[in-house]
């Protein structure tokens, strides 16, 4: 497969006590089908994976699976330290008929790139599965760098990387030097530069509860190729981002916008606390004010006049 459009990272809904709404994620998971997004990551960052044990993560899976039945494509989230851990849940997803995986650096490890290749291959030569890679540095400690895409990209199987390293000169240099390997935004800040230097799609956290809006930007951009809309769009989008980036509240923000939504999320597992009452204040206002302004550009522009038909009536 090819990789494309705006997947989000599904959230995983806990109960008060702290383990899995196993139907709170089913309705997650339906929702994300019916809003229209490309694709959908089971056991990313955003749906909390670290938080869980093997068993909670590898029947996480099994439930997207048996939800979606192909409807779009299902990529699984195969994150760990150990690289047989990762090659396991690779395995598990390719089982299931997962259409690819998203591989990210070891957390905390600090591998070489040598090192770091070599744990990507490695999954790769035991599941034989469509990868996207994940490059965030800033979480991970590990950049994935040019001696390291150099090496894997020997291997069709990695088609994408999200980069989230907030690196422009990374950007820059994934968009000229490795075409072969298909960018998605991972910083969402810079989502319009990213569409601006050819990015397949975006993996957005905040698709979780905002995807019409997600969707707004990328249907501006790659879609039409209209960049003066798509700016009116990331304007407003912008104090999301602000938002989502301050203070270490990225996923209780998604869980708190999913709320806001109507869509069931519940707390964040520990040591992570969720938002206080000022900062959901803060959050609605934000998500109240961009659905408002997005909605009108893209009710303007479904308004206007087709040129043929100006042509006609002049």
């Amino acid at each position: 497969m090819s990789f494309k459009g705006i997947i989000p990272p599904a959230t995983t809904p806990f109960h008060p006590d702290g383990s899995i709404d196993r139907d709170g994620f089913c309705v997650m998971v339906e929702h994300l089908v019916f809003s229209g997004v490309h694709g959908i990551i089971v056991g990313g960052t955003t749906g909390e994976y670290y938080a869980q044990s093997r068993d909670e993560r590898v029947s996480l899976l099994k439930l997207a699976r048996s939800l979606v039945k192909g409807k779009i494509p299902l990529i699984a989230g195969v994150g760990a330290i150990r690289t047989e851990d990762c090659i396991e849940y690779a395995l598990i997803a390719r089982d299931l008929k997962y259409d690819g995986i998203l591989i990210g650096s070891p957390y905390y490890a600090v591998p070489t790139q040598l090192e770091l290749a070599n744990h990507a291959l490695a999954i790769d030569k035991a599941a034989d599965l469509p990868i996207m890679l994940y490059n965030y540095p800033g979480r991970t400690g590990t950049m994935m760098d040019f001696e390291f895409l150099d090496r894997v990209g020997r291997s069709s199987n990695f088609r994408a990387i999200k980069e989230s390293s907030g690196s422009i000169n990374q950007l820059h240099a994934l968009a000229r030097d490795y075409p072969h390997i298909d960018m998605f935004c991972g910083m969402d800040d810079q989502a319009l530069e990213f569409f601006a230097w050819g990015a397949k799609g975006w993996v957005c956290g905040a698709g979780n509860c905002l995807p019409a809006e997600h969707l707004a930007l990328y249907n501006a951009c790659v879609i039409e190729k209209d960049f003066a809309k798509g700016r009116q769009i990331m304007s407003a989008l912008l104090p999301l981002m602000r938002f989502l980036e301050q203070g270490g509240k990225f996923v209780q923000s998604i869980k708190y916008g999913c709320e806001l939504a109507g869509l069931p999320a519940g707390p964040v597992r520990r040591p992570m606390r969720g938002l206080d009452d000022e900062q959901k204040r803060e959050l609605e206002t934000v998500i109240r004010t961009l659905k408002a302004v997005i909605a009108s550009i893209v009710g303007k522009s479904q308004k206007k006049v087709p040129e043929n038909v100006i042509a006609l009536n002049a």
